[in-house]
């Protein structure tokens, strides 16, 4: 047998034979994950249509949960690095007259000896 009594304050402890009841927390915090909220971030043209499209893609992610955000970023950043590598390409020459040889192999205009 024990002494032992609670002290003042603290509630009884429940005997196996009575029911534990619990009760919710009213504003408890939630555990569930927001749901996607979208970042409001502006665009601006850049007056590239490729560009434009890519960027466009962005607004994508808005709609989708954090981790879904990686796929649509490496997408984008593969189609930016695509634009800006087809930059760098030298255009292909344009068809037009192809230039003939002269029938001249060197110059006589000073070839005059005296």
């Amino acid at each position: 047998m024990s002494d032992w009594t609670p002290e003042a304050g603290t509630p009884p402890a429940s005997t196996p034979d009575e029911p534990v009841t619990v009760e919710p927390a009213a504003d408890g915090p939630s555990f569930e994950p927001a749901e996607p909220t979208p970042l409001g971030v502006v665009r601006t043209p850049t007056g590239h249509a490729a560009v434009d499209a890519r960027l466009e893609r962005l607004a994508d992610a808005d709609h989708l949960p954090a981790y879904g955000h990686v796929e649509v970023y490496e997408d984008v950043h593969r189609g930016l690095r695509s634009e800006l590598t087809s930059l760098d390409e030298r255009p292909a020459a344009a068809p037009g007259p192809v230039p003939t040889p002269s029938h001249r192999t060197h110059d006589t205009r000073h070839d005059n000896r005296s």
